[in-house]
C-alpha cells in the first residue's frame, strides 16, 4: 500500500510525462483521496498530492470535501495539519488561494485559526484587502463566532487603513447579527451602511425579512417592506418566500396560496422554495389534494423539489393509503437524482413490505443507496 501511494503521489519522471500537470494523473489522485477513510492517511496523501502537483491545488472541491470529512470525524488537528501545509506554496501569493484557506477554516469551525491566518498573510507574500477581510468575516459567521466577528469588524479597519468595509462586509455583519440573534442591531446596521456611503441592497433587506419573520416580528418585517418601497428596491422571490413561510407557520395557508397565485400572474415567479412552503401548509392543513396538485405543478415546471418537500408529502400519502403514488414520486425523483432523506424512504419501504410489495421495496432501497443513503440508514426490514 505504501509503495502504491508513493507511485500515485510522486511526479512522473519518464520522458513521455515530463509535464507534471497531466490532468489524468491529478484526476486519479483526487479519485483516490475520495476513497481514503482514515483521517491520518487522508492528510498524508492530501499533503503529498498538493506538494507534487500544482494543478491539484486548483481543485477546489477536493479541498472542501477533505476538510468537511475531517471535521465530521472530529479531527480539528488534522484540518490544521492539512491547511497549514498549504501555506508554503506560491499559490498563496494570489489572494484567491488565501480566500479559500480562510473559508475552509470557517467550514471546520476554527475561527481563531482563520484570524491567525489572516494576520499571517503579508508575511506569506499575500497582501490583504477587503476580499480577505470579507472571507475572514464569513469564516466567523460559518463558525457561529458572532462576538468575535463584531470585534474584528471594528478592529481590523482601524488598524489597517488599506481595508475599508464594503457593502458585502455589512451584509455579512447583518447576517451574523440576525443569526445571533440581535435583530435590533441588525436593523440599525442599515443606518451604518448609509453613513459609510453605501445603500442597502436586496440582500440586506432579504436577510432582515427572513430574520424578522422567523422570529415572529411581523411589525419589523413590515418596516423592511416599507423601506424597500421607499428606496425603490424591487423584491424578488426570496423576499416573498420569507413571508410565505411565516404565513404557513401561522396556519394562514389560504393567504399563502393567494401570494403564490399573485406571483404566478404578476411575478416574480415562484420557485421550488415557494412550492415547498405551500405544500407544507396544505399537508398540515389536511388538504392533500391541493398538495398533490402543487407537487405536480412543481415537477412540470422543471424545478428540483426541495428535499423537505418529500418529508411533508410522502408521510401524508402513506397515511392516506396512497402507496402507489408515494412510490411513483420517490422512484421517479431518485432516478432524477433528487435528494430524499433516508427516514422518509425507510418509512415508505416499511409500508411496501407490510403490503408484501417486496420487489418495489427492494427497488427503492437500491435507488436510495445509489443516491447516497447508507446501509445503516436505509435497508429492508
Amino acid at each position: 500500500m505504501a509503495n502504491q501511494l508513493r507511485r500515485l503521489f510522486s511526479p512522473s519522471t519518464t520522458p513521455s510525462s515530463a509535464n507534471p500537470e497531466q490532468p489524468q494523473r491529478v484526476k486519479a489522485l483526487i479519485n483516490h483521496l475520495f476513497k481514503i477513510r482514515d483521517p491520518d492517511a487522508l492528510v498524508a496523501a492530501f499533503n503529498s498530492a498538493s506538494s507534487a502537483h500544482p494543478r491539484f491545488r486548483a481543485a477546489h472541491n477536493i479541498y472542501s470535501s477533505a476538510v468537511r470529512r475531517l471535521t465530521a470525524a472530529g479531527r480539528p488537528d488534522s484540518v490544521r495539519a492539512l491547511l497549514e501545509h498549504q501555506k508554503q506554496f506560491p499559490d498563496l501569493h494570489r489572494e484567491g488561494f488565501a480566500l479559500r484557506l480562510l473559508s475552509l477554516y470557517g467550514t471546520a469551525k476554527l475561527p481563531d485559526d482563520a484570524v491567525a491566518t489572516f494576520h499571517q498573510l503579508p508575511s506569506l507574500g499575500c497582501p490583504r484587502s477587503v476580499k480577505s477581510f470579507n472571507a475572514l468575516l464569513s469564516a466567523c459567521l460559518d463558525s457561529k463566532a458572532f462576538d468575535l466577528m463584531a470585534d474584528l469588524f471594528k478592529q481590523i479597519p482601524s488598524e489597517d487603513h488599506s481595508i475599508t468595509p464594503s457593502l458585502l462586509s455589512y451584509n455579512i455583519l447583518i447576517n451574523a447579527l440576525c443569526e445571533k440573534p440581535d435583530l435590533d442591531a441588525a436593523f440599525k446596521t442599515l443606518d451604518l451602511i448609509e453613513a459609510n456611503g453605501f445603500s442597502p441592497d436586496l440582500v440586506s433587506f432579504n436577510t432582515l425579512l427572513n430574520a424578522f419573520y422567523s422570529n415572529d416580528q411581523v411589525d419589523n418585517a413590515q418596516k423592511v417592506w416599507s423601506l424597500m418601497r421607499e428606496k425603490k428596491i424591487e423584491p424578488d422571490t426570496k423576499s416573498f418566500n420569507a413571508k410565505l413561510r411565516w404565513l404557513v407557520s401561522q396556519g394562514r395557508v389560504s393567504e399563502a396560496s393567494e401570494i403564490v397565485d399573485s406571483l404566478r400572474k404578476n411575478g416574480p415567479k415562484p420557485d421550488a422554495f415557494s412550492f415547498q412552503a405551500l405544500i407544507k401548509g396544505f399537508c398540515e392543513d389536511g388538504k392533500l389534494e391541493e398538495a398533490k396538485r402543487l407537487f405536480t405543478e412543481l415537477t412540470e415546471s422543471d424545478f428540483v423539489p426541495v428535499h423537505t418537500t418529500f418529508q411533508y408529502l410522502i408521510p401524508r400519502l402513506c397515511d392516506n393509503d396512497e402507496i402507489d403514488l408515494a412510490f411513483k414520486i420517490c422512484s421517479e425523483s431518485l432516478t432524477k437524482k433528487h435528494f430524499i432523506d433516508a427516514n422518509t424512504l425507510q418509512m415508505l419501504v416499511n409500508k411496501l413490505v407490510e403490503g408484501s410489495r417486496m420487489k418495489e421495496a427492494k427497488k427503492l432501497v437500491e435507488l436510495g443507496r445509489l443516491n447516497g443513503c447508507s446501509r445503516t440508514n436505509l435497508r429492508m426490514p
